[in-house]
């Protein structure tokens, strides 16, 4: 198997002076937490080939650092298990052959109890490598990775307990950590409004960011308005009522051939009155933020309103100005919980019209861990934002999450854009 011998260039920055060893335990004991309302067969059952089971995220997280920090840089660590990488690793050309995406939840052992296990042994060998200044960012790429997989271990579980018929409720409240919160913007009465002309967009100073959200670049914008929330579930159902669902002409071809060939006719978790939620099922709340649509839905909705989505480089644009924290999280009841300052970040990721492609003078880094962002620039959408689900602190203006236009078991909604 091939090893890394000497700390690889990563295209990422993390900025200086800030101690890692408190964001290791955060991050880490967070993963722990949300796993904790769930049983062993929670935690293995795959609900479908896009999601992954809940106890495969906290294998796999694990995995990421006995792989690419242990492995290669504690003298003398030998690997938990030897076959435990054939499970455990996800798209990793470079680490060798692997078990199959869609074979996931078939994997009933190891138990929970042995992942647990194994977590908390690669926790306690990583702690003297969490000092060293020639690994900081390997391990803050590690750290980001995991925040990803925490939002997809929440998004994949709801998914899987939907498609149980009695409604298992996840849990009534979200674990939260004070070192983790999304950044926001002040709530606004009216359209934001930007005169357009040249931008900067892309990661910028000295803070952590992935690769592909650089190398920084101008960017020529017409003057656009954004809206100053998000579009909410009483405004989709007047799409609804209206035939949107029905009507041809306002969606994109694949789109409609996607709406009859899968019988669309609402958001996912939608039925009546109610939507299903990590509480459970509950009454839908008409002023919240519609959420769990697709790309298709989100363009066919702007198109019936005479609106449009938003670009990548317009809703940066704005975010970047007033860009200042504070953070989101899921309500009582497990859905989306609108704030008096919702802002740009909203509770949903936002749709935008921009395919996920590198940015002008984009390089992914040499070895494994250059396959993390650049080898999925293909036929998908970029959003924006942050969730209820998005760890606080993962996100921010520059950040590109992207899914293929018919996904939508995410917290997925969208903001209009309109020409000025």
């Amino acid at each position: 198997m091939h090893k890394i011998r000497t700390a690889p260039r990563i295209a990422f920055i993390r900025g200086e002076g800030t101690r890692i060893e408190p964001q290791f335990a955060s991050v880490r004991s967070l993963t722990t937490a949300l796993a904790a309302p769930l049983s062993d067969a929670d935690a293995t059952v795959q609900s479908m080939d896009d999601a992954s089971p809940a106890k495969w995220h906290l294998a796999h997280t694990t995995w990421f650092f006995e792989t690419f920090v242990l492995r290669d840089y504690l003298s003398g660590y030998r690997l938990y298990r030897d076959d435990w990488p054939f499970l455990f690793n996800s798209y990793y050309e470079a680490e060798g052959p692997r078990h199959a995406r869609s074979q996931r939840g078939l994997l009933t052992r190891p138990s929970l109890a042995e992942v647990l296990e194994w977590r908390a042994h690669v926790d306690a060998a990583m702690e003297p490598l969490l000092r060293r200044s020639d690994l900081q960012e390997l391990i803050a790429l590690g750290l980001a990775h995991e925040q990803q997989h925490q939002e997809l271990l929440l998004t994949d579980i709801k998914h899987a307990f939907f498609c149980n018929p009695i409604g298992p409720v996840y849990s009534n409240r979200m674990p939260q950590t004070p070192e983790l919160s999304v950044p926001r913007l002040g709530r606004n009465t009216g359209w934001l409004h930007h005169p357009g002309g040249t931008i900067a967009m892309g990661h910028g100073g000295d803070s952590f960011a992935f690769d592909n959200e650089g190398p920084r670049h101008r960017v020529l914008l017409e003057p656009f308005e954004l809206a100053p929330s998000l579009v909410t579930n009483s405004e989709w159902d007047a799409f609804i009522t209206d035939g949107g669902y029905a009507d041809p002409a306002l969606w994109l071809s694949d789109g409609w051939a996607w709406v009859q060939r899968e019988n669309v006719t609402s958001p996912l978790y939608w039925r009546e009155d109610e939507h299903f939620t990590l509480a459970g099922w509950r009454a839908r709340d008409p002023d919240a933020p519609v959420s769990h649509i697709s790309y298709y839905e989100a363009d066919a909705f702007a198109t019936w309103s005479g609106n449009r989505l938003p670009t990548e480089a317009e809703w940066e644009a704005l975010a970047a100005i007033e860009d200042n924290s504070g953070g989101t999280q899921l309500d009582s009841a497990g859905a989306v919980q609108p704030s008096g300052s919702e802002g740009l970040f909203g509770d949903c990721w936002q749709w935008t019209r921009s395919a996920y492609l590198p940015y002008p003078r984009f390089r992914p880094a040499a070895g494994a861990v250059g396959e993390y962002n650049g080898k999925f620039m293909s036929g998908q959408f970029v959003l924006k934002g942050a969730s209820c689900a998005t760890p606080r602190g993962h996100s921010r203006a520059s950040y590109r999450n992207f899914f293929y236009p018919h996904q939508r078991w995410q917290f997925t909604g969208l903001r209009l854009a309109r020409d000025a």
